[in-house]
């Protein structure tokens, strides 16, 4: 059985997200601000900020990451 790749947008947000509960600058980005990969990493990155200073503990953060 192959295993199906996630779409490009998908994985642009995992690792805007990822980046976010890293504590990492937005400013890291590794797309150009003014593409849809761009925006959907700046989305994740978003999401992850807000979970963060929600006060997800790192195990949920993580958690969160592998169910997304």
């Amino acid at each position: 059985m192959k295993k199906h790749k996630k779409d490009l947008s998908h994985r642009a947000f995992l690792r805007g997200y990822q980046t976010a509960i890293q504590q990492r600058s937005k400013s890291t980005c590794p797309y150009q601000a003014d593409s849809i990969l761009g925006f959907h990493w700046c989305t994740g990155w978003r999401q992850g900020r807000a979970d963060y200073w929600s006060g997800f503990s790192q195990a949920t953060l993580q958690q969160k990451v592998s169910n997304l």
